[in-house]
């Protein structure tokens, strides 16, 4: 008779392209007996675990829930106490609004052990794919990432924090706070920050829309662009090969209209 021995590993999948996980995250679900997968995952990662593999999807994306929180935490227990190692499989990185810790602590009661595979995020790297860097000398000296849906489904009260930092802002789930994020930053007087909604960042279907952030609600709409998205609001934004085309139509514009 085969000994069980119960283990949660917790890997963040990365943010969508397949090829972005870590070896080490690779490794470990050709090891596993059971993978929890999100929505926000590539189902392309679950073609490297073993064929006896029990894989459950647990879709968790915005607006839809399959299964609660407090569900998946005992899916998680019963399932490492019944066949051993389970591979928690999350999209971007587990600590960055994916509620790893939660999991890890639910597991843990029950003296599983538990091991994180760190996952890249998609606040550095969809960013950083589309040549937008979060950080650039003289200009941003560190970013913030805030969540647009915090557990009471409001936008997070550190946004305005952050524009007072004058640093890039990064924002997860914020596509459905797009007026709210630009009446804030208008506020402020500084709607005429440069912004960009990246969806499906890093895979074949991604789509973008760039302008200022007075604009965002705009910008959506006139790109189609829905979720999973990520909104990047800073002058960190200009470098992006296609925004000085728009800087320029804007110039072009105010010369016609004096």
């Amino acid at each position: 008779m085969q000994h069980i021995q119960p283990r949660l590993t917790l890997v963040g999948a990365g943010p969508g392209d397949p090829e972005l996980i870590t070896v080490k995250g690779l490794k470990a679900i050709q090891q596993a007996r059971v993978i929890l997968y999100d929505a926000l995952s590539n189902n392309e990662l679950l073609e490297y675990a073993p064929a006896n593999c029990l894989r459950r999807f647990v879709g968790k994306r915005a607006g839809m829930h399959v299964y609660s929180q407090d569900e998946i935490n005992r899916m998680i227990v019963k399932y490492a106490l019944t066949y051993g190692s389970v591979v928690r499989l999350k999209g971007g990185d587990s600590f960055v609004f994916g509620r790893g810790q939660e999991e890890i602590a639910f597991a843990q009661q029950f003296g599983i052990a538990t091991e994180v595979v760190p996952g890249v995020s998609s606040a550095i790297a969809v960013p950083g794919l589309n040549k937008i860097p979060v950080t650039a000398r003289n200009i941003s000296e560190g970013f913030w990432v805030i969540t647009g849906t915090t557990q009471s489904g409001s936008l997070s009260r550190d946004l305005e924090h952050a524009i007072q930092a004058n640093t890039t802002v990064v924002v997860l789930m914020g596509m459905s706070k797009l007026a709210e994020i630009a009446a804030i930053y208008e506020a402020q007087g500084k709607g005429a920050i440069p912004a960009a909604i990246i969806q499906n960042g890093t895979l074949p279907s991604q789509k973008m829309g760039l302008g200022y952030v007075a604009d965002l609600p705009e910008i959506a709409s006139a790109n189609e662009l829905h979720n999973p998205a990520i909104i990047v609001i800073g002058e960190v934004v200009r470098f992006h090969e296609a925004f000085q085309a728009i800087q320029n139509r804007i110039t072009e514009g105010l010369k016609i209209a004096v």
